[in-house]
């Protein structure tokens, strides 16, 4: 009896991880896609129609940055969420 039920928690804990490996991933190429999107949507360009409401020079990295830290971390993730313990 003890030896089913230590099968069954060695299943749980492997259907477990699992799930949490497919989460990891998930979450990771949403801050991949969110990242490319601040990246691309930075500079606020609207072809020379409303300068008045573009970003600074500033403002643009700062967003840029911030975009490529949110790829480059939901890139790890799901590198950490791929790689084998």
């Amino acid at each position: 009896m003890l030896r089913l039920l230590l099968v069954a928690t060695m299943l749980v804990s492997k259907k477990g991880k699992y799930i949490m490996k497919t989460v990891m991933n998930i979450i990771g190429a949403f801050m991949i896609f969110f990242g490319l999107m601040m990246i691309a949507g930075s500079g606020n360009d609207c072809d020379g129609k409303c300068m008045e409401q573009a970003n600074t020079l500033g403002e643009m990295l700062m967003v840029a940055l911030t975009g490529l830290f949110f790829a480059g971390c939901g890139a790890f993730i799901c590198y950490k969420g791929r790689t084998n313990d």
